[in-house]
């Protein structure tokens, strides 16, 4: 009997072993992937964007150029094959004989790449999170062993791509706890953790600053009921963004042609960005202008701010319905930054309020996040790492819940849970 004990004692040491090994391996390249996919994102699109703020008429050729380029290369390169978003995750995670094929990888690392750099109103935050799934679903296919470990290998690989993207461990683990697994074991909190760690040892040795770096921030009690009042706006928010992307799926879904769906999509595309610039790709570049704003809200901001609350949302469901590769992550920071903007201002223009507009759109940011995802300590975390500053700690985990709480009062589904499968 002693021996039988040892041998599985032994055994058991050898899985953790095992466990442990390709966790490092799945934090190092999930990463690795996220963070380049971040930098070369990020340098081309300042290019592009730069180019066609000179050159305007260059907005009429980037968006068919971009969508035509990911059409040819899913039909001939990636097996004709359109990706799913997050729902992919989901499908493989829930069937046990499911995997995401390697060809996940380069595919979405591609047309996430491409989409963002020619001005597709969407980021590259869900191409990077299918992107690492697949590389924990590979993992778990090269060992036996690991094949009742596969949601967990799956489950560090996007716990360490948003660690990457956003600097939070807590926001990797917590974003596969809310919305991918929805299940704790001991190895997930193993493989999780030590992915997440590996990832943010790499953010270390390479200096990555946080995104919307944020130093001296304050807040102040009497401003918690317009903290209320955004959480209840966001919500609402959420619900217009996903009533949007069910729209255009279902109604680009009927065109019969996909170059029609290029066509329409790419002049929907270039006539909003020819008048509206701060639409262009994930927005973040915008974003960073509102946080060092100081005007004063004219009839012609707040004008071109409803405005852009109002179109972020329909050109984002364009650019993934049209063929585009992306999902609402990016596009709901940004409508948060924005609607927190606005609230802020017309609360101090017309009412004498005195609140601080920077807070708002912090807080906007994480509301509109938690609300369309259902993820509220997700988009804590996220934004606090995002802006490297936990001092809205309270208000935002308050402003998130209320977030959400609204929108599934509202609607009870969100991008990811909605029944129609055309739904990204």
């Amino acid at each position: 009997m002693s021996s039988i004990s040892e041998i599985k004692k032994n055994h058991g040491y050898i899985i953790l072993q095992k466990l442990v090994v390709v966790s490092i391996l799945i934090g190092f390249l999930a990463s690795f992937l996220a963070i380049s996919l971040k930098k070369i994102t990020e340098y081309y699109e300042t290019i592009f964007f730069f180019k066609s703020s000179n050159s305007p008429w260059l907005l009429l050729i980037f968006p068919v150029f971009s969508l035509s380029v990911i059409y040819f290369l899913r039909q001939y390169l990636f097996k004709g094959k359109a990706n799913k978003g997050i729902k992919e995750i989901f499908e493989v995670t829930e069937n046990k004989n499911k995997n995401l094929p390697v060809y996940k990888i380069p595919s979405h690392f591609i047309n996430g790449l491409i989409t963002v750099v020619f001005g597709g109103s969407t980021g590259v935050e869900v191409s990077t999170v299918v992107a690492t799934a697949t590389i924990g679903s590979i993992a778990q296919k090269k060992e036996n062993t690991f094949r009742k470990y596969k949601a967990e290998l799956i489950g560090a690989g996007v716990a360490a791509g948003i660690t990457a993207l956003f600097g939070s461990p807590f926001a990797g683990i917590l974003f596969v706890l809310e919305v991918i697994s929805r299940k704790t074991t001991k190895v997930f909190f193993l493989t999780n953790g030590i992915a997440v760690l590996i990832s943010f040892a790499l953010l270390f040795l390479l200096d990555e600053k946080p995104l919307f770096a944020l130093e001296h921030m304050t807040w102040n009690y009497y401003a918690i009921p317009y903290f209320i009042l955004l959480g209840i706006l966001a919500g609402m928010n959420s619900v217009y963004i996903t009533k949007c992307v069910m729209f255009c799926k279902r109604s680009f879904a009927k065109l019969n042609h996909d170059y029609y769906k290029i066509l329409i999509g790419s002049a929907i595309l270039s006539v909003s960005l020819y008048f509206l610039p701060q639409l262009y790709g994930d927005g973040y570049h915008a974003v960073k202008e509102l946080l060092h704003s100081n005007g004063s809200m004219t009839i012609a901001l707040l004008l071109s701010t409803l405005a852009i609350l109002f179109l972020k949302p329909i050109i984002t469901s364009v650019t993934l319905a049209s063929g585009g590769d992306g999902g609402v992550f990016a596009p709901s920071l940004f409508v948060g930054a924005f609607l927190g903007f606005l609230l802020a201002n017309i609360l101090n223009t017309y009412f004498n309020a005195g609140v601080i507009p920077l807070n708002f759109i912090i807080i906007g940011m994480a509301a509109v996040l938690s609300a369309s995802i259902h993820a509220p300590f997700t988009s804590l975390f996220l934004v606090c790492g995002v802006t490297g500053n936990y001092t809205l700690f309270l208000p935002l985990l308050g402003v998130c819940l209320i977030a959400k709480y609204t929108s599934k009062f509202l609607y009870p589904y969100n991008v990811y849970s909605i029944i129609p499968a055309t739904a990204k």
